[in-house]
């Protein structure tokens, strides 16, 4: 054989041994398992939950409908007035809103405090009669915020409600967001800035909000950051990464292996899927995603 044929053939078989590799390391990095049928009924080893804003354009009602059918226990996000329809179909508010400003206002900016404290002291109580038992909030944007006034900005804020939110049983729950591409801006933007404002507030009564899909594209090290910080969160979302959209194979994280690391941690709450569905049959989206989670 030549030399340029012994190099042809060469090259050949590495194209197409490391093609082979690529399609089985892709096929594995998303999903880590094939998806159960529609009708294996869930081990439900972990409670899930799914965020009413990403199936807006739905009603209520059919959403409530198709979750519980799915095997979902509840729904994320949404406030008093919705609350009726979720114990109609005997499903759980995991994580309430309604008090929050927004996004952008929050506990980090003193501006702020007096109506905040208003609204969640309003809220809390209304949380509580209904019996659920998270409210969530955030921190703000910076503002040129630095990160020691952020902390005691929101201590100052929080701690009153925090009080209150013990006396009643509730637990206030400040979300992390990314401020690489979602929250420009956003303070509470990575797991130590959050577990060092729960410290310094030091009650069971404030816990985060770990959202995976901002948390990958902030600082990475999901599984790691989780399991050492497991005591400090109350609840979890999902999305795909990047884009935020179904936990299929197009996205980089292994859900699989991240809801086994949150069941190793012992964790009693809930799970909530936050992805917005590309697919034409978002209902199939939603069961997919609830399946691979479901360890």
């Amino acid at each position: 054989m030549t030399i340029w044929n012994r190099r042809t053939a060469l090259k050949g078989l590495l194209t197409s041994t490391a093609a082979m590799g690529v399609l089985g390391s892709t096929a594995a990095c998303a999903t880590d398992k094939k998806p159960p049928s529609q009708n294996t009924p869930l081990k439900n080893n972990l409670k899930q939950s799914v965020c009413r804003w990403c199936f807006q354009d739905m009603p209520l009602e059919n959403l409530c409908a198709a979750a519980k059918e799915m095997g979902i226990r509840g729904i994320d996000l949404v406030g008093p007035k919705d609350w009726p329809t979720l114990k109609k179909y005997g499903l759980d508010s995991p994580m309430c809103n309604g008090a929050e400003i927004n996004l952008t206002d929050g506990f980090n900016d003193p501006q702020f405090h007096a109506r905040l404290q208003k609204q969640y002291a309003d809220m809390i109580p209304l949380v509580a009669k209904a019996g659920y038992t998270n409210l969530i909030c955030f921190s703000g944007s910076r503002r040129g915020i630095t990160d020691e006034a952020g902390w005691n900005n929101c201590v100052q804020g929080l701690q009153p409600l925090v009080k209150l939110a013990t006396q009643h049983k509730v637990v206030l729950v400040m979300e992390l967001l990314n401020s690489k591409i979602d929250h420009k801006d956003y303070q509470c933007d990575r797991t130590k800035w959050g577990v060092e404002l729960a410290k310094r507030l030091g009650s069971e009564h404030f816990k985060l909000l770990y959202d995976i899909y901002h948390m990958q594209i902030n600082e990475g090290d999901v599984i790691r950051t989780l399991t050492e910080n497991h005591p400090y969160i109350a609840h979890y979302h999902t999305a795909g990464v990047p884009g935020r959209h179904e936990l299929d194979d197009t996205q980089e994280l292994n859900y699989p292996a991240i809801m086994r690391a949150i069941l190793a941690t012992g964790f009693k709450g809930y799970v909530a899927q936050e992805f917005i569905p590309q697919k034409t049959d978002k209902l199939a989206s939603l069961r997919q995603a609830v399946q691979l989670c479901d360890v």
